[in-house]
């Protein structure tokens, strides 16, 4: 029996569009094609046959795969390469005896559908032995598979809709990922594998996906082959920014010479970015075998290997080096660096969907999928395919616009993002959108609107003039909850609670402009859902039905308005009230601040959304703006568009980023109602709101807050998404998240819309945000389940974007219990 490549059953996982694992000890390469036609499988059949002759570094193996084919059987790429390399191979001088060891299948892992279908199988094999008369012999292997094959000779997804058989996605990226897994047998040489896509770069599959879109979970480096007749350059330029845009490397690009020297404009064109190979050009008689253009042709082909191996050793060698690298150049933000080990820093090489592409050196070095339970700090939104979408309109946003300033201009992007804002998150109350580049400046602006608006409604601003009376004892404060983060710009940091974040040590000029109350928190324990009031609250007057709810949906019930959870909530808001404002007749609180229903940074906790109700009612009694910040809540991060539809009330001003571009590049928007922006409006320009950025409503950042506010609320692109009520589907599974929140060693579960937060049982130093207990637990969940999860203090949480599938939230829920259990 022929050797086989064998399978490492430890990988084999259920496919889906995120980025695969992918062995980087085996120099993988993808052929694509600027067109149909071009001579893939010429490239294919002369690379193969020159890394089958290498002798430095000695190749012992080479798999090659046409996952799609059709004309099939009269046409068979596969079979192509495994009749010509030995050929070329043999004609070869060769100094010692080679036996080549050669297998030809064809898997079909669908049967044809139809009563005259008949199963297209095929294997053939050979043991070739030539050269080196006497010489100590080596041993080669050439695998060559197909593994879907149709036979009429047209586009795949055409072929497959004719002969009534598809080929989906993840069916034909299974196979590949196998593939990809497969142990090559030879005598100590390399491996190689090489496979070859159909048609063109954007020619369809059998299911209609594009062929570069196919296989970008993957990301194998690419080779291009050009197009070197009349037109090619258009086509090959075409196919190679294509590939490009979907993040692919491309190697090489090797293209037939027809006279035309395309080879050479594209050379200076790509100003060597990239090698550029010419071939001679190919014979068009149809007798003719190719044997002598393949001669003629090897030296180019042994110049393509060489460029092959030259740019796998480089890429090894740079992944190898950026752990050390990263060390001893980077600084990275909330991390204290003596806590992190240099083999504990993930080396991410690319992103596909809710999934990095992780380096990691296990037996063997290899690219492995671990899916991003931290949303990349809260912003990810965007699967696999939205990815794609945002990358191609901020391209178009780019060669268009660059950028332009702001103030006395407008733009498409900025305008439609504008419309689509307002008729959206701020539908029903906004009428204004004031654009800025990150969550805390989208704060300290909202502070800026929110102060003005109160100054003039409480008589602090002359209203013939607008200007500051002299009255230098004047301090205008807010209003927020202890456990608050709204940023850290200076300006964002005084408008939150004492914190780690706001310690002297980190932030000096910190004094804390504000009043802030103690909110009652939300939780799931012992699978019931739990109000708990803090301490503060504890001598107020209560019944013990206002503390336990058998669901979420109970505790969002509005006829909770009128219950005695909301007489004590409002008790408590007044009696602080009054004592401030009996503490000093020179402090206003001039705004109020919260992240609707929960708290990002503060330990992902969950507020009473009654408790946040009756204080926006107070406030507005008492002529005090509202803010809400929504730069973590906002677009379906809680399972609504807006966490205003949670709380059933409505802002004066609220702040937005993160999701609002998918998390592709940064963004903020800062909404306000009409009078909000009155309050800025007169003759003098000292008036006006003096704020603004040299990228303020930046045209790439606007574009894709289009894109990916659309694609989040249109059902044909989120599946996630309820119509009928207008929210998120359940994303993690109800059953083990009340398994979660049972265990001894949890002491709450949060669980909301993208969102799974679980604090684990710690007490004294080991709780809070300084607290390492939970590293242990984190390293595992990194490096044996494949989940990059980041804590906050000890709470773990996973987060998912709004199209993220619900299985796949239900396979990491899976493992974090797993390991819990584990634990006890």
């Amino acid at each position: 029996m022929l050797p086989r490549l064998l399978l490492r059953s430890r990988h084999r996982r259920r496919y889906s569009s995120a980025a695969a694992t992918v062995p980087l000890s085996t120099p993988t390469f993808a052929v694509f094609g600027a067109n149909t036609g071009v001579g893939k499988t010429l490239v294919s059949a002369g690379l193969v046959a020159a890394l089958l002759n290498s002798r430095s570094p000695s190749v012992s193996a080479v798999s090659y795969l046409k996952p799609l084919q059709t004309g099939y059987p009269a046409d068979s790429d596969a079979r192509f390469v495994f009749a010509r390399a030995p050929a070329l191979l043999r004609a070869s001088s060769s100094p010692r005896a080679t036996r080549l060891v050669a297998s030809c299948r064809t898997l079909f892992p669908s049967p044809a559908v139809g009563p005259e279908a008949e199963p297209l199988h095929q294997s053939q094999e050979k043991v070739v032995t030539y050269g080196g008369d006497g010489a100590e012999e080596e041993t080669k292997v050439l695998a060559c598979r197909t593994v879907y094959a149709w036979r009429e000779p047209v586009s795949p997804h055409l072929a497959a809709e004719r002969e009534g058989m598809a080929a989906g996605d993840d069916e034909v990226r299974g196979c590949v990922d196998q593939w990809l897994m497969e142990e090559g047998v030879g005598e100590g040489g390399e491996v190689w594998k090489v496979l070859e896509t159909a048609g063109g770069v954007a020619s369809p599959s059998a299911s209609g996906t594009l062929q570069c879109d196919l296989y970008r979970p993957f990301r194998l480096p690419a080779i291009l082959v050009g197009d070197g007749r009349l037109g090619g350059i258009s086509s090959t330029l075409s196919a190679y920014e294509t590939l490009l845009l979907r993040g692919y490397d491309v190697s090489t690009v090797i293209l037939e010479d027809r006279d035309l020297t395309n080879d050479t404009f594209l050379l200076s064109y790509l100003r060597n970015r990239v090698h550029v190979l010419a071939l001679p050009q190919i014979p068009e008689d149809p007798s003719d075998d190719l044997t002598d253009w393949f001669s003629e042709s090897s030296s180019v082909f042994n110049l393509l290997k060489d460029s092959l191996q030259s740019f796998h050793s480089k890429r090894v060698e740079r992944l190898n080096g950026m752990q050390k690298k990263s060390k001893d150049l980077l600084w990275w933000p909330f991390t204290q660096h003596n806590l992190v080990p240099q083999d504990s820093v993930t080396v991410i090489d690319s992103r596909c969907g809710e999934n990095f592409s992780a380096y990691k050196v296990y037996n063997t070095m290899m690219l492995v999928p671990q899916f991003d339970a931290c949303a990349s700090w809260w912003t990810q939104g965007p699967d696999s395919d939205l990815q794609i979408e945002l990358a191609r309109d901020m391209g178009y946003a780019a060669a268009r616009y660059g950028h332009v300033m702001f103030p006395e201009n407008v733009h498409e992007p900025a305008l439609r993002a504008a419309e689509l804002l307002l008729g959206g998150v701020g539908k029903g109350w906004a009428s204004r959108v004031y654009y800025s580049d990150n969550g805390s400046t989208a704060v300290e602006i909202a502070l800026k609107m929110a102060f003005r608006k109160f100054s003039l409604d409480h008589g602090i601003l002359a209203d013939s003039e607008k200007s500051i009376r002299n009255e230098r004892n004047i301090q205008l404060k807010v209003l927020a909850l202890n456990g608050s983060y709204h940023g850290d710009t200076l300006g964002a940091m005084e408008a939150q609670a004492p914190s780690a974040y706001t310690s002297f040590i980190q932030q000096p000029w910190y004094s804390g402009r504000g009043l802030f109350l103690d909110p009652p928190t939300v939780c799931i324990k012992s699978e019931t859902c739990n109000v708990s009031l803090p301490q503060s609250m504890q001598h107020y007057p209560r019944t013990s039905g206002d503390t336990c709810f058998p669901s979420l949906a109970e505790v969002f019930c509005k006829t909770r308005d009128t219950s005695s959870a909301a007489d004590l909530y409002l008790s408590y808001i007044k009696q602080q009230l009054s004592e401030f404002s009996q503490s000093s007749n020179s402090d206003h609180l001039a705004a109020l601040i919260i992240e609707p229903v929960i708290q990002g940074a503060g330990g992902m906790l969950m507020i009473d959304p009654l408790f946040q109700r009756v204080l926006v009612r107070e406030c507005r009694s008492r002529k005090i703006p509202v803010i809400f910040d929504e730069v973590f809540t906002g677009f379906w991060r809680l399972g609504v568009e807006s966490a205003s539809e949670l709380l059933g009330c409505l802002p004066d001003i609220a702040c937005y980023a993160k999701l609002m571009t998918g998390g592709i590049v940064p963004l903020a928007a800062t909404l306000a109602t009409e009078e909000v922006f009155e309050s800025f409006k007169s003759d003098s320009k000292l008036t006006a709101l003096l704020h603004g950025h040299s990228y303020t409503a930046h045209a790439m950042g606007c574009m894709a807050a289009l894109k990916a506010i659309q694609w989040y609320r249109d059902p044909s692109t989120n599946s996630n998404l309820d119509l009928d009520h207008m929210k998120l589907k359940e994303l993690w599974d109800g059953a083990l998240v009340k398994q979660l929140s049972s265990l001894p060693n949890v002491k709450r579960v949060v669980s909301l819309g993208t969102l799974c937060a679980i604090e684990l049982k710690a007490e004294g130093s080991d709780a809070g945000y300084a607290s390492l207990y939970a590293s242990s637990l984190v390293q595992q969940l990194r490096r044996e389940d494949d989940i990059y999860i980041r804590p906050l203090g000890n709470v773990i949480y996973l987060m998912c974007g709004p199209c993220t599938p619900r299985d796949s939230c239900s396979r990491q829920l899976h493992k974090v219990l797993r390991r819990l259990c584990d634990l006890n």
